[in-house]
């Protein structure tokens, strides 16, 4: 199992956008294991498995929190929604992005978005997204668990902004009868500690203190969800729908848009 571990970047601010109604929207969210996407006005318009189909077999273009084909990508997404969005304007897109995804990981997905003629493309950390879908208050300290199908991040909200943050490469796809859930449970619980004893601040034990936002498959799962409380010695509460969270979050920024910004924006 390898851990990543992620400290404190220095917060990203953000220029605000001029309101246009007329500009069309959508919210995106790029999974190992399935994509999700919502269009401004229609809703939720797909949910299906992450795969192209380049010759004879399937192939996987993002894989643990990674796009590793991006022209692949692009193929995908020009197939799955290039008829899905209105012919007049061009999109505001929002894509969510792995935490600790980091820069390669944002230029990949601004790069294949743009075979959907985007006017502008923004990248929200995928936890941010999950509390925005959470109505979460997000002035006090918060932590993120989002359990997916590959990969597994914690993340440390703090004004909105991560302030710390985990991820391990396994998740609800990796366990088998030979595999139980309480091995992400186990690295859950690991990575809040790591995070509780390097923290030299109270930000991680504020946020403890109000207990732990799950979101992805995982949050479904009671084999990996109820030794949480008890490991974490606190609440424990998954987010509505946790496995659509983070692009319902990131449909949620759409609407609040009033001022577009530059095409490599950071939410």
């Amino acid at each position: 199992m390898t851990v990543i571990r992620h400290r404190r970047p220095a917060p990203v601010r953000h220029r605000h956008w001029p309101l246009c109604r007329r500009c069309s929207g959508l919210a995106l969210d790029l999974g190992s294991a399935r994509t999700r996407a919502f269009v401004a006005g229609r809703g939720m318009v797909l949910d299906v498995p992450t795969v192209t189909f380049p010759g004879s077999g399937a192939v996987h273009p993002v894989q643990r929190g990674t796009i590793v084909d991006t022209p692949g990508t692009a193929r995908m997404l020009e197939r799955l929604l290039g008829h899905r969005l209105p012919r007049i304007g061009r999109p505001l897109v929002v894509v969510t992005s792995p935490v600790l995804g980091g820069p390669a990981y944002r230029a990949a997905a601004r790069t294949a978005v743009e075979v959907l003629r985007p006017r502008a493309v923004l990248t929200v950390p995928g936890a941010r997204a999950v509390a925005l879908a959470a109505g979460a208050d997000h002035v006090r300290p918060l932590l993120v668990a989002d359990i997916g199908a590959h990969l597994t991040e914690v993340v440390l909200l703090a004004d909105g902004a991560v302030t710390d943050a985990r991820r391990t490469v396994l998740g609800t796809a990796d366990l088998s009868d030979d595999t139980p859930g309480e091995l992400i449970t186990d690295a859950v619980i690991g990575m809040v500690t790591e995070m509780l004893r390097q923290d030299r601040t109270s930000l991680t034990r504020t946020a403890l203190r109000r207990g732990v936002l799950l979101a992805g498959g995982g949050a479904l799962r009671p084999d990996i969800t109820g030794g949480l409380p008890g490991g974490l010695n606190c609440a424990v509460q998954p987010v509505p729908s946790p496995h659509t969270a983070a692009v319902r979050g990131a449909a949620g920024l759409l609407t609040a848009a009033h001022r577009h910004p530059s095409a490599d924006g950071v939410l």
